[in-house]
């Protein structure tokens, strides 16, 4: 055996320069040159304005001009009672869709697949994937059709006898409300992910399953769910990245329906407070906040799931 001094690394271990991958991929890099490009000039660029955080600014002398406060934001924004309140909403609607929002999609894609006529399966996608092209604008009209003071169901009601029907305004079931807007609109929307997932399952699994006797529910928990636990657990990561974000076009419709104190989330917050009320500094403060901590739920949500041997977002090569 030759010592190590004496061995050769393999072409596969070999570092290939910066300059020879550049000429090798220069095709696809001119390819993702544009995406790039607008990535950096309406996301990445933008973020330099977070700098008003720090300061006293006022859009009248802009960035430069403005005083540096250092802390005096956060320290506002951590001791006010209505930003509080916003975080908690925030996290009840995020809690409460994730439980009883985040499976239907998996649920309607499991039926889905067991649809085995192609005519109407087709069918049936159209119907289900036709409201996410509606506006939340045109959503929520629809529930308020339906659902508001002189809507459907409380003209009914008043015509048998009932009256002061009205769940558009009602802030009690104001969770349950916008969660049933949520899946009448992006639920089916949501499938298409989980039905390529599914088109991916080799069929020779369940042949095999069958023939080893197994029925509907078994083949369904020991081959279907396995291969949707990776898209699943994708799908988890980066909602809980986006939990601080909920339907901030869907709540600030609503908004003065049902007061703020079961619809004021984060996102109305820092738009009341900065757009509306001018304290510009304050509300970025608040939106730096959110998605710091938006950054801390993907990568800790990244690290279990690598805890539990799935690739999650990202993993070290």
């Amino acid at each position: 055996m030759s010592p190590p001094s004496a061995r050769v690394s393999s072409p596969a271990h070999r570092k290939v320069p910066w300059t020879t991958r550049l000429r090798r991929d220069r095709t696809l890099l001119i390819m993702v040159a544009p995406a790039v490009l607008l990535l950096a000039v309406f996301a990445y660029v933008p973020m330099l304005g977070n700098v008003v955080a720090w300061q006293d600014y006022s859009p009248y002398v802009g960035i430069r001009e403005s005083p540096f406060v250092g802390w005096a934001n956060f320290v506002r924004v951590f001791t006010n009672p209505l930003f509080l309140d916003a975080v908690s909403n925030t996290l009840v609607i995020t809690a409460f869709q994730l439980v009883f929002f985040f499976p239907v999609p998996i649920v309607l894609a499991l039926l889905l697949n067991s649809v085995l006529t192609p005519g109407l399966r087709t069918t049936i996608q159209s119907i289900v994937y036709l409201p996410h092209f509606f506006s939340w604008v045109i959503v929520v009209t629809i529930f308020q059709q339906i659902f508001g003071g002189a809507g459907m169901v409380a003209s009914r009601l008043r015509d048998a006898g009932y009256s002061g029907f009205d769940l558009m305004t009602n802030p009690d079931t104001f969770l349950l409300l916008i969660t049933a807007q949520s899946v009448w609109k992006d639920a089916g929307w949501g499938i298409i992910i989980f039905l390529a997932a599914l088109a991916t399952v080799d069929t020779q699994l369940y042949e095999a399953s069958v023939v080893d006797g197994a029925g509907r529910w078994r083949r369904m928990w020991h081959v279907t769910l396995p291969a949707l636990r990776p898209v699943i657990v994708l799908l988890l990561i980066l909602r809980l990245g986006d939990s601080l974000t909920v339907g901030f076009e869907q709540l600030i419709l609503q908004r003065g329906a049902v007061g703020t104190d079961v619809a004021e989330v984060l996102d109305t917050f820092v738009y009341y407070q900065g757009v509306v009320n001018g304290d510009w500094a304050f509300a970025a403060a608040a939106g730096l906040v959110k998605g710091l901590v938006s950054l801390a739920l993907v990568l800790g949500a990244n690290k279990l799931a690598h805890l539990v041997g799935e690739a999650g977002v990202y993993q070290r090569a």
